[in-house]
């Protein structure tokens, strides 16, 4: 098991690989998301909170799935498009991944096993279910759907 999300690799919208790595030193909110789901609308409080704190080191690594719904049906140039157009997202989004289940990306089964949810669950229970990561790697804090970005504010500057 990784000490670190530093160890992990993901594939951006556009088909490049990005170490995790390359963001060492980084406070870091990952995000599953959706384009389609209630929750969507999250999407403009991501890209404030990417947009007031990125100078002093947040970054938001957004991970479309389709796994809750069949509500991010999209391939990646359709997700670039509606993230762009609708909610002006400027914070990095990387390719459709599965959160839950044998094809877990290798990332998430990191993230659920250090930051189990609701009654120690380990299994992302909706889109927008949001990890919160120290700038030496360490999950944080995990926060469910219903949790909106504006409430992560103080947990963020904490750790900024």
């Amino acid at each position: 098991m990784s000490a670190t999300i530093y160890e992990f690799k993901a594939n951006r919208l556009d088909g490049t690989e990005v170490s995790l790595g390359d963001y060492r030193g980084k406070v870091l909110l990952i995000v599953n998301t959706a384009s389609r789901c209630g929750f969507t609308p999250q999407y403009q409080g991501l890209e404030s909170l990417y947009q007031r704190y990125r100078e002093q080191g947040l970054v938001i690594l957004g991970f479309p799935c389709n796994q809750f719904g069949a509500q991010e049906p999209g391939n990646s140039e359709d997700i670039g498009s509606f993230c762009q157009l609708n909610y002006g997202v400027s914070f990095p989004m990387f390719a459709k991944i599965e959160v839950n289940g044998k094809q877990t990306h290798p990332l998430y089964r990191y993230l659920r096993t250090n930051a189990k949810g609701f009654l120690g669950s380990s299994c992302i229970k909706w889109n927008f279910t949001k990890f919160l990561i120290n700038r030496d790697g360490q999950v944080i804090a995990r926060y469910g759907s219903l949790v909106k970005p504006e409430k992560l504010t103080k947990a963020i500057e904490s750790l900024l």
